[in-house]
């Protein structure tokens, strides 16, 4: 395979003049991966931009033993992140069914007539008989198939199904080179004899991927699709099979396809699912918005061409151009990802962003499942003390949770450090005497109150009034917390504090 570099490529719409119509076709073998779902972000980008179709085709033919249980968290990953889908499972279509196992029949259908019209033979060779033909060539052995069978007779053939041999069924491979433009990585040249002729149903009966994928796609009038580098290598055989089906007048084009590069990790290697960053939904349990998922995922090895690193999603559809994308493996980034989640925190409305942390801190059991309005007027007062700090959500629930402790238990919940702090009860008593005698309550003037009246005995006072109100070092901002408490609770919180911190009687 040869890559070379060519000038920016025509937009898609002007390569294909007809609706734009994408598919992201999943196999639920597993957690749905950073990977996998990037690649249904370009998709439904791609196809939003140019005002198309995008379609979600479950190819689960290969996936029995996972399906039950990863064929819902795929399309929960894709509600979550709004990637609505125009055709597919539970929305249908004309061009159903979208599960590629009730698909078989229409798949073998083809294969017959694929048959019939010569693009495919039976082959019979066992491995052990290819090995032993590459061995007399002067090939090695494991060099693959050698193209043996393309013209048996059929008083060979005969003689093999005497035997009891049950042939595959090969594509017949063009002899010339295979040349294409990738949508990502512009012309590639695959040299003629780069690709055997392949398997494309198996000796039980069985389509393969390059015959399944490429004939749904064709039946579909899908025009343009975005995918994994890993099946790069398997475009001699798919453009093989497109070219046979236009031949049998089965479709009229061959989608444009381009190979985005893979995502990594931290050594370099290629993400693999084990691990527990590589699983989108698990972004969702931290609290990340899925706004930040999508804008991170459709960033990597993109970027957009006004707002920089961050956009939403209607930004995204505006702006997206697939052939800005480039075609180096880039790292998962979670740092970068944080970072872009708590821009997108930080942009969101008081009101939007309260209701957004309610389940975080209902899930973080300091609010009850069904809080009453008074806990969720406080909870959406306290969005604004975190917003601009809290990177996740989870995060914020965590830092406003104790407003929602009962104000005689704060001391026991704190830690032993968090303890220790709240143990200078000289300093701590200071902060008491001061704020008995206020009576003018804001943020504002308990500040004033306590600037004026602390003088040196400031920093470890403020500290041990921190502890005692949160029951942890770091807080929201001090006097903010003081205001959202109000007098009568802030005041319980200290003496209550004060009480867990005298030295016990001798």
């Amino acid at each position: 395979m040869q890559q070379t570099a060519t000038p920016h490529l025509p937009d898609a719409s002007a390569a294909a003049p007809m609706t734009v119509r994408t598919a992201f076709s999943p196999s639920p073998i597993g957690p749905p991966s950073i990977g996998l779902i990037r690649a249904a972000v370009v998709n439904w980008a791609l196809a939003r931009h140019h005002g198309g179709r995008f379609v979600l085709r479950i190819e689960d033919t290969d996936a029995a033993t996972g399906m039950a249980e990863y064929y819902r968290p795929l399309t929960e990953v894709l509600e979550w992140l709004g990637l609505d889908w125009d055709e597919g499972p539970g929305v249908g279509g004309e061009h159903g069914p979208y599960l590629q196992s009730e698909r078989r029949e229409i798949h073998l259908d083809a294969a017959q007539r694929l048959f019939e019209a010569g693009e495919l033979y039976e082959s019979f060779s066992t491995r052990e008989e290819i090995e032993a033909r590459n061995h007399a060539a002067g090939r090695p052995p494991t060099a693959g198939y050698d193209n043996g069978d393309r013209e048996l007779s059929e008083q060979r053939r005969a003689a093999y199904r005497a035997e009891g041999r049950i042939p595959v069924l090969r594509m017949r491979m063009p002899d010339e080179e295979v040349v294409f433009d990738d949508l990502v990585r512009g012309r590639i040249v695959f040299p003629a004899g780069h690709t055997p002729d392949p398997v494309m149903v198996r000796a039980n009966g069985d389509p393969l991927f390059a015959l399944a994928n490429t004939l749904d796609n064709a039946m579909m009038g899908i025009t343009h699709s975005l995918r994994g580098d890993d099946l790069l290598s398997s475009v001699p055989r798919q453009l093989a099979v497109y070219a046979a089906l236009q031949r049998l007048g089965i479709t009229t084009h061959i989608p444009r396809l381009g190979h985005i590069s893979p995502v990594l990790d931290a050594r370099g290697k290629k993400l693999s699912r084990a691990v527990p960053e590589a699983e989108v939904l698990s972004y969702r349990e931290r609290g990340f918005l899925p706004e930040a998922m999508v804008n991170y995922l459709a960033s990597v090895g993109w970027s957009h061409s006004a707002t920089g690193s961050v956009f939403t999603r209607e930004e995204l559809i505006e702006d997206y151009d697939v052939g800005r994308m480039r075609a180096h493996p880039v790292r998962l980034d979670v740092a970068r990802l944080t970072e872009i989640n708590a821009t997108h925190l930080r942009r969101m409305g008081i009101a939007e962003y309260g209701a957004a942390l309610l389940p975080y801190a209902i899930r973080s059991g300091a609010l009850p499942p069904e809080p009453d309005a008074a806990r969720r007027e406080m909870l959406c007062r306290a969005a604004g003390l975190v917003q601009r700090s809290a990177k996740t959500l989870t995060e914020a629930a965590e830092a406003v949770a104790f407003l929602f402790f009962p104000d005689d238990a704060v001391a026991d919940r704190a830690g032993a450090d968090e303890s220790a702090a709240a143990c200078d009860h000289e300093a701590l008593r200071v902060v008491a005497d001061l704020l008995e005698g206020l009576a003018d309550w804001t943020a504002e003037s308990v500040g004033s109150c306590l600037r004026t009246g602390l003088g040196k005995q400031a920093r470890p006072a403020l500290g041990a009034l921190r502890v005692a109100l949160t029951g942890r070092p770091v807080a929201p901002p001090l006097y903010e917390t003081l205001a959202l408490l109000g007098r009568t609770r802030s005041l319980c919180r200290i003496r209550h504090a004060l009480s867990a911190a005298s030295p016990a009687p001798r």
